[in-house]
């Protein structure tokens, strides 16, 4: 066998005449591209791999170390630290300066390995489900990673396949593609062999495939010209960024930072002009309010984002659930609803072929022959249900006395497929359809019966009518077949899917999984409800609700939801339990109806049909063997597909958002309350209560814990219901533990300066190690709803906490003592300081309990007007919403 291969192959797109190649020639690029039909050999594809680079838009696969570190460095806060530790530094204050920056670069060093190391995780498990394609290599049909496909390869593609180059169409069958990623039209284009109009835009190429597309039906060979940033999707992407949705979680987060910024910015207007009116000078006064800013900016938030997440993901993986978007393991403990098919999620999967029926209901040996030519000789759509035909041990192997002509594919309008064969010792062709039984009936005119035909009137539709919601109400899926006898002169085309003589049922099983029923149980003790989307008849869902617990009294199908206004789907979408007989293009209009009523809806699917529901979903979720568009669209993927691996992502999920804001409600009570009392103890004190460089080292010191929030035990309380944010009651909880915060500050200040008569460096040290053991304190209250003493947090939260308190104790007799102005404190004061501490401790462990018990009763009170709310406003929902 032949490969061509030749160093310096022609890269398209590198100059503008290469630019129109969807205008020449087929083999006029296969040339130029040194590549036959067979495709390209696996030591040219590498050289070609190692020439232009990988099958990707980033330079590089993976996160970038300089790019993460950079980013550490964006915080304007940081930035103008520095400078204003470089002015100190230019009047004199060298010292000082060294200390301040090495603080800075300390913390943003510290941020960087955090969340490079998490980041490399999270990468590490998309590679799990990293997309593949087939290629021909060495004149054989193989399976590889799509960032490894280069110019002059060529691609096999059917139903399902996401896109993954640039090319020509060499050959294809009823080949149409979804190309609104690019042009956004929405309804697929048809493709076939041929040469477009130089001129021709991105819509007009009838003859090209892209990057990004899909493949609605049909099947394709295609010559790949262009990859990587040479793609048509790559260059508008570097003019429009490709958005993906706002998650609810980055929405809550902006939200935060808004606050927190607000906040921030009014306390460094203030204390700095406060302090310029009280003539302190100006490099300490600047230095002095930034630190105060930075104290309370919690600094290390997206580090603690991007560790929790990316722990979080880790933990999904071990248990068969691999995230591709870090922001959706929020979303997926938020859930509240799942929409699902039922084949292979509330069902085995494993699809039997139960019986081969004539048109009369008996046993037909002739129609498992015709069945077994159907499912074996179809080159599109791969599914279980050829499959379980192909392999039935009763069905003849007769496949020897047949040769196939052609097909028509499958396509998620007709619901039907149709295989032309001859047998070899006679001349004509035989058309053999096989689909949904309404859909191959509607093209049938007659009817075989003991081996004769006749026309079909009411009365055998009306049987067959029968037959058919009978087995379906056992549980069966009841799929039809008919055939039609034509001429061997004749190309056959998809008009010749008419006229067509039933011939008969095929029945197959597809049993519950086992334990499914607790499995829904348990998914409901978790606050999530289950809706059924099937394209199934409506009574072999219900058959399979009613065997496993599920509601099946309110039904809508798709002929009803075909009728229906989108506001009259608002309100009844909610309420129904399966939706069933459903088109691919209803199931993203279910969604979005339940989203409108305040849901927070996951998707679970793993066909082409499912795409759009899984992007317009909350959380997309899909399987390690969906088809390629499903797989991209979704957020999640299960390694297996099974309610009960998911049911455990939900819970890691929950904890995942839980530690998270476990670190926000650290930050915002001990942080807020400590700066608030130090700005205004400066503008009362004849000296800084804290220099810039004591608040630095205390913020420093105090977020090595926090790096052991992802690691926390969570309670097993904040894991039983879908959790949300609130920014409002952020709002309250940071004010009320702040004053709580600030009163015992005022009485340490009190203690000080009125009881031991500190001097200003004593002063200052006994407030920071006052300041930073509250902090420390205050992370084992505020990290559980529970009294603290009955919640065990992890051991690295424990090593951490401990640490840092003796670092804290021990800091006056530490040898950078003196850099940073800190001298030995006398031992009543630190045993006022301990005392003081306990206080503490006990008002804030008192003030949680309070706080939370009107938290609840707000809830209950929003709740009932909500609910009222529901009953008059169908455009309103409402939202369980709870904060750690």
């Amino acid at each position: 066998m032949l490969f061509r291969s030749a160093p310096d192959f022609k890269i398209f797109g590198d100059t503008a005449l290469d630019d129109a190649y969807w205008s020449r020639p087929a083999g006029e690029l296969m040339s130029e591209l040194t590549t036959t039909a067979e495709g390209l050999s696996s030591i040219e594809a590498k050289k070609r791999l190692a020439a232009v680079g990988r099958n990707s838009f980033s330079e590089a696969s993976g996160t970038s170390a300089i790019a993460t570190l950079a980013r550490q460095f964006r915080s304007p806060l940081v930035l103008i630290l520095v400078f204003a530790a470089g002015a100190s530094a230019a009047v004199g204050e060298g010292h000082e300066s060294i200390i301040i920056t090495a603080i800075v670069l300390a913390s943003c060093l510290l941020s960087f390995t955090q969340e490079y190391g998490a980041s490399k995780a999270v990468q590490a498990l998309r590679e799990v489900v990293a997309h593949k394609a087939t290629v021909m290599r060495d004149g054989e049909e193989i399976s590889v990673s799509a960032s490894e496909i280069v110019p002059g390869d060529v691609l096999h593609l059917s139903a399902g396949n996401l896109i993954p180059a640039d090319g020509i169409i060499l050959e294809a069958r009823d080949f149409n593609v979804s190309e609104s990623a690019l042009t956004g039209e929405t309804f697929p284009a048809v493709k076939s062999p041929g040469i477009s109009d130089v001129a021709a835009g991105l819509a007009a190429r009838s003859n090209s495939v892209f990057t990004g597309t899909s493949v609605r039906s049909g099947t394709a060979t295609v010559l790949v010209v262009r990859t990587g940033r040479r793609t048509e999707f790559a260059s508008i992407a570097a003019v429009i960024e490709r958005r993906i949705p706002e998650t609810e979680f980055a929405r809550g987060i902006r939200r935060f930072g808004y606050l927190m910024t607000e906040i921030m910015l009014a306390i460094v207007i203030l204390v700095l002009v406060a302090n310029l009116l009280l003539h302190r000078p100006l490099i300490d006064s600047l230095l002095f309010s930034l630190a105060l800013a930075v104290g309370l900016t919690p600094e290390l938030l997206p580090a603690i984002i991007s560790v929790t997440l990316a722990r979080g993901a880790r933990a999904m993986a071990k248990a068969g659930v691999v995230v591709r978007r870090l922001d959706a393991i929020e979303n997926l403990g938020s859930m509240d609803l799942l929409c699902t098919d039922k084949t292979g999620t509330l069902t085995e999967g494993v699809i039997h072929l139960d019986g081969c029926l004539d048109a009369e209901g008996k046993a037909s040996q002739q129609v498992a022959v015709w069945a077994r030519l159907n499912a074996t000789l179809q080159t599109g759509l791969k599914n279980p249900l050829d499959e379980s035909i192909a392999s039935a041990e009763d069905a003849t192997d007769c496949l020897a006395h047949y040769v196939k002509v052609d097909e028509i594919p499958y396509d998620f309008i007709r619901k039907r497929l149709s295989v032309i064969v001859r047998e070899s010792e006679t001349s004509g062709n035989l058309v053999v359809c096989k689909g949904a039984v309404q859909n191959v009936l509607e093209v049938c005119t007659s009817i075989l019966v003991s081996n004769s035909s006749q026309s079909i009137d009411a009365r055998i539709r009306a049987d067959i009518e029968t037959r058919f919601k009978t087995w379906s109400g056992q549980g069966y899926r009841v799929l039809g077949l008919a055939i039609r006898r034509l001429s061997p002169d004749r190309a056959c085309t998809r008009q010749d899917e008419t006229d067509l003589c039933f011939a008969g049922f095929l029945l197959f099983l597809d049993p519950p999984k086992q334990g499914m029923a607790e499995t829904l149980a348990s998914l409901a003790s978790r606050g999530i409800g289950i809706k059924v989307i099937t394209g199934d008849n409506r009574y072999v869902a219900a058959h399979l609700a009613e065997s496993i617990g599920l509601a099946k009294k309110r039904v809508i199908t798709g002929q009803q939801l075909a009728r229906m206004t989108k506001n009259a789907l608002f309100a009844v979408a909610s309420k129904t339990d399966l939706f069933v007989e459903i088109d691919p293009n209803q199931k993203e209009r279910i969604v979005e109806a339940l989203q409108s009523r305040g849901h927070v809806v996951g998707y679970l699917g793993d066909g082409i049909n499912d795409a759009p529901a899984l992007h317009a979903a909350d959380v997309g979720i899909s399987v390690n063997s969906a088809v390629d568009v499903a797989r991209e669209a979704a957020d999640i993927i299960l390694l297996e597909r099974d309610l009960g691996v998911l049911g455990r992502g939900v819970d890691d999920g929950r904890k995942t958002f839980a530690n998270t804001m476990k670190y926000i409600s650290i930050t915002t009570s001990a942080n807020f309350g400590n700066m608030v009392s130090m700005a205004l103890a400066s503008l009362f004190l004849p000296f800084l209560p804290l220099l810039a460089k004591q608040i630095l080292l205390n913020n420093f010191l105090s977020d090595l814990p926090s790096l052991a929030i992802s690691t926390d035990n969570v309670d097993e309380d904040q894991t039983r219901m879908p959790r949300h944010w609130d920014i409002a009651f952020i709002r309250r909880f940071m004010l009320t533990f702040g004053l709580v915060s600030s009163f015992f500050d005022f009485m340490t200040f009190g203690f000080l300066i009125f009881v031991a008569h500190a001097t200003a460096q004593t002063f200052q040290t006994a407030w920071f190690i006052e300041s930073l053991i509250t902090e420390l304190a205050i992370v084992l209250v505020v990290r559980t709803r529970k009294a603290f003493w009955q919640s065990r947090p992890s051991a690295l939260l424990v090593w951490l906490t401990a640490g840092t308190f003796l670092v804290a104790v021990a800091t006056p007799i530490l040898p950078y003592a003196a850099w940073f102005g800190f001298v030995p404190l006398p031992l009543p004061i630190m045993a006022g300081l301990v005392a003081i501490t306990i206080m503490y401790l006990i008002a804030s462990e008192a003030t949680k309990h309070l706080v939370l018990l009107w938290h609840t009763r707000f809830l209950h009170a929003r709740r009932g007007k909500s609910t009222h709310q529901l009953s008059t406003r169908p455009e309103t929902g409402y939202r369980t919403v709870c904060c750690a």
